[in-house]
């Protein structure tokens, strides 16, 4: 069975990356491991869902644009943005999204 992310009191927000890889993705896999444990440790972070066939679409939650800033800053974070920028993503699209409802099947 499938996961979907846990269940969040609005208002909170999602960041919604879309992105399209390149042919080369070395070092990509160890990569995002990597940054969704990170993420798992900041501040104000809810949750994740994650799809990928050829196009990927990660949906991380937050609890405040705050919160959001910050892991856009991140140090580490900003490496990993600068290596899939220059190596792996052939386009990307990063939206924020405030979510006032939300309902579920189960």
């Amino acid at each position: 069975m499938n996961v979907i992310s846990e269940l969040f009191s609005p208002p909170y927000y999602a960041v919604i990356f879309t992105s399209i890889k390149n042919e080369d993705t070395h070092g990509y896999m160890e990569m995002a491991v990597k940054m969704e444990q990170l993420a798992r440790s900041q501040e104000g972070y809810l949750g994740m869902d994650s799809a990928r066939e050829k196009t990927g679409i990660t949906v991380s939650y937050w609890s405040n644009l705050n919160a959001i800033k910050r892991w856009k800053t991140n140090a580490e974070h900003l490496i990993a943005q600068s290596k899939g920028k220059h190596f792996w993503y052939e386009s990307y699209s990063v939206r924020i999204a405030k979510v006032e409802r939300e309902y579920h099947h189960f």
